[in-house]
């Protein structure tokens, strides 16, 4: 189906091209291919401009993990604000880190082993830095590896005056920060064209480059596409018949509600947003397990299958517990922050050292909230004023502040007040245990101590028999608990919560927590307010915080989820940084349409599946995948869309639809997690036990994101590796078993009818003359035998066709 890699054309140009994961490359002597593969990374150092710019995750690297590095260690000394500036060396600027100091250039990117900073830092020359003490392993790796790697790093706001402050005035004129409006629909010469309003817009861009749209796509790809962005899961073949026969004019309209109204949309678009909330179902190993993580991933379902509304989305999550509306089963909205990243603390060593555990936990949980809702790295002012967006640090701890008066813990997921009876024997279960745990670690133990075994035994059991509702689901939820890390005895630390207390952070100087500056009161950003904001007085903040986020932040939050779902329906966003709405991040491609629709998303109840339905029924959308040399010569990265993008299925839609293929699929909804790799799993992909600290191989083999982390986007890669899987794996094997059995069913007219029940039952389709020929001669005599069948299913699944959706 797709073009041989080292040919001028893609694998999007050509469609009737067969393939097994992509063709391998011709093969090239060892001198063509250096010439080849020198040409290829000029080529898109070039074209991508990674010469002149960086890319965000390389920001984002040296803004959380470097920059910290030297204000922690390095700007007292080395900096604008330093009393004297030593060494003639500032390390706050790009400019000024570049040129060095009197003992000239410290850094010489790329070679660590000749860069006066790393053999500083290790003290293995005769500067050695910092003089207080050598930095600590992790930090020395850290610079090392920024080094190695290039050592780029971002300019800054201002390179002559680092204590220069913000502009929240002009902040607030940045795009991103000002309210959307709706826009007049421009006039346009093709207007016959147009069936929605964003088709205006795309129109007018396409005009002004000289460009016009695709025809319409064949009512086969329609209905595949519509259905995979909907569902994940492949129209069946008597479902792809009926539309294709169906002559009424709002048939395309009727399939996208029916799809729209199916419990599976729910399946597909929550996995979107699992990616965003990095859903786990397991920390790391040592750390205690708190609820059922899976709980939050069926409420996601359940309430996009819904349509609830996002705004009642985006607060359910936040402060479920603190809203009368919702009931005991929406408790497990808070799994958002309920599944955060928890890091092992040792409560052996120093407050010192606990605290900046908790401040990094802190960081992390700003990051997912901001980069999630707002499209915003906040957690880059954790150490300093935001080098680039409107954010300072004080606006940081303001938010820290709400999470420092939020406490992790389980929700039992059934109503008031069976769930505090519930609440009290778990407690009281807890501290049985403990106490048990203390007498049975004893090596020799008294007639009394394996009496009071015995007895904390029997308690234990009565309260689990006899409590009602004692094994009633858990979820990870939060409650408002002010949390305090206190010193208990010499280097030995204990942490309390307390429910009910609220906790305003003071600043950590340069994200020292054992430096306070002043203190600042929980509320939302500066930028967002033309006065003082305004600080959270309602417990942690948690609903306040969410408020701000929807109202205040509107122009922002609205605009990143419009953005998010225009991206997963064709293939890139009208902001390219689909987490990035800053200063550093992309324009937008049709900044009017993207207003316009924003403003209308809003208009109607911030709805997700009229949204969905804005975007699907527009000529835009339905326009075909042709390939066209002339326009490809105008815009080679469609970014004016006078074509739709072929785009490639995700690990889930595509082992979800092999299992489709095979009859094998288990298409129930909900229930908890099952280990991917079960012999038995035959539920859809979404349904897979997922670890951070142990993701499933066949999972990171197919560009499933790090569920540590908010995921913006999934980068696909096509390997060696991945061929290996559909050619040798038992999972493939099995599939196509399955698929061979279902050919061979009721019964062999003739060769040529299993391959043409192939088509049909893979694609939907009939195949070619060639095709049927091929699959004719390779089924040869041995067409009635499962084994040979199968082989030729296995060929079938492995086809570009069945991974790329038109």
């Amino acid at each position: 189906m797709f073009q041989d890699p080292l040919c001028c054309r893609t694998a999007q140009d050509e469609p009737n091209c067969s393939g097994i994961l992509f063709f391998q490359p011709k093969m090239l002597c060892p001198s063509a291919l250096c010439c080849w593969l020198s040409g290829l990374i000029l080529f898109i150092v070039t074209a991508t401009g990674i010469a002149d710019e960086l890319s965000q995750k390389d920001v984002a690297f040296f803004e959380s993990k470097i920059r910290p590095i030297l204000a922690k260690h390095c700007y007292e000394c080395h900096s604008a604000g330093a009393k004297q500036v030593h060494g003639g060396l500032r390390l706050d600027s790009r400019h000024t880190l570049l040129q060095g100091g009197d003992s000239g250039a410290i850094v010489v990117a790329g070679q660590p082993e000749k860069s006066l900073l790393i053999e500083s830092i290790g003290y293995s020359g005769d500067i050695q830095m910092p003089p207080a003490g050598k930095l600590p392993a992790a930090e020395i790796a850290l610079l090392t590896g920024w080094v190695r790697s290039g050592a780029i790093l971002p300019e800054d706001r201002s390179t002559s005056d680092s204590k220069k402050s913000i502009d929240f005035v002009a902040g607030r004129t940045f795009w991103s920060f000002v309210p959307p409006q709706a826009v007049p629909q421009p006039a346009v010469r093709g207007a016959e064209w147009l069936r929605q309003p964003i088709d205006s817009f795309v129109l007018t861009a396409l005009e002004t480059q000289n460009l016009t749209p695709t025809e319409r796509a064949d009512r086969r790809t329609l209905i595949r596409r519509a259905t995979y962005d909907l569902t994940g899961l492949p129209p069946s073949a008597e479902e792809v018949a009926q539309f294709v026969a169906d002559q009424q004019p709002d048939a395309y309209e009727q399939l996208i509600d029916r799809l729209l109204a199916s419990p599976h949309y729910g399946e597909r678009w929550g996995r979107y947003w699992l990616d965003y909330a990095r859903y786990s179902d397991g920390n790391a190993t040592s750390l205690e397990v708190r609820g059922q993580a899976w709980l939050y991933r069926d409420w996601v379902v359940g309430a996009l299958s819904a349509d609830l509304s996002y705004d009642q989305f985006v607060l359910q999550q936040f402060a479920a517990d603190h809203l009368p509306e919702c009931t005991s089963a929406d408790l497990a909205a808070l799994g958002f922050l309920g599944i955060s990243p928890e890091y092992w603390k040792e409560l052996q060593l120093a407050p010192a050292v606990i605290e900046t555990i908790v401040a990094d936990e802190w960081e992390e949980r700003i990051d997912a909230i901001g980069r999630t809702f707002l499209g915003l790295s906040i957690a880059c002012a954790r150490c300093h004023d935001h080098k680039f967006d409107p954010i300072s640090t004080e606006d940081y701890y303001a938010l820290a502040g709400v999470l420092a008066s939020t406490q992790l813990t389980e929700r039992v997921v059934i109503p008031e007040p069976a769930a505090q009876v519930v609440r009290q024997a778990t407690e009281k279960v807890k501290s049985l245990r403990a106490e048990l745990a203390k007498l049975t670690a004893i090596q020799a133990k008294s007639p009394d101590d394996k009496a009071k075994i015995a007895d904390l035994q029997s308690q234990i059991a009565s309260i689990e028999s006899t409590t009602p509702h004692y094994h009633s689901s858990t979820a990870h939820g939060l409650i408002d608990a002010a949390l305090h890390v206190l010193p208990a005895g010499k280097n030995h630390t204990k942490i309390e919560y307390k429910p009910g207390e609220t906790l305003d952070l003071s600043v950590h100087i340069r994200g020292n927590p054992t430096r306070r500056g002043a203190q600042v009161p929980r509320r939302f950003l500066t930028v967002f307010s033309a006065d003082k904001p305004a600080s959270f007085q309602q417990g942690s903040g948690r609903l306040e915080l969410a408020k701000a986020i929807l109202n205040e932040g509107a122009p922002l939050s609205a605009r990143v989820i419009v953005n998010r779902v225009w991206k997963n329906h064709f293939g890139r966003g009208l902001v390219e940084t689909l987490s990035d709405f800053g200063t550093q991040g992309a324009r937008p491609s049709h900044p009017e349409l993207l207003d316009d629709l924003t403003h209308r998303f809003v208009e109607h109840g911030w709805s997700l599946k009229w949204l969905h339905r804005e975007l699907m029924l527009s000529a835009t959308y339905q326009q075909g995948s042709t390939y066209s040399r002339e326009k490809v010569g105008i815009d080679p990265d469609n970014r004016w869309l006078w074509r739709m993008n072929r785009r490639r299925l995700d690990i889930e839609a595509w082992r979800d639809s092999l299992l489709v293929a095979s009859d094998n699929l288990d298409r129930r909804v909900g229930g908890p997690s099952v280990v991917l790799s079960a012999a038995a799993n035959r539920r859809r992909t979404l349904y897979a036990k997922i670890d951070r600290a142990d993701v499933d191989d066949v999972l990171r083999l197919f560009d499933f994101p790090d569920p540590a982390t908010h995921s913006p986007d999934r980068m696909p890669t096509t390997t060696p590796l991945q061929q290996l899987f559909v050619l040798n794996s038992t999972f493939m094997q099995q599939q196509a078993q399955g698929v061979a059995e279902l050919l061979l069913a009721g019964g062999i007219e003739s060769k040529e009818a299993i391959v043409l029940r192939a088509y049909r039952q893979l694609f939907a389709r009939e195949p070619s003359s060639n095709e049927l020929r091929f699959g004719v001669e390779f089924l040869g005599e041995h067409a009635t035998e499962v084994p040979r069948v199968r082989e030729y299913a296995q060929a079938l699944l492995g086809l570009n066709e069945f991974i790329f959706v038109d």
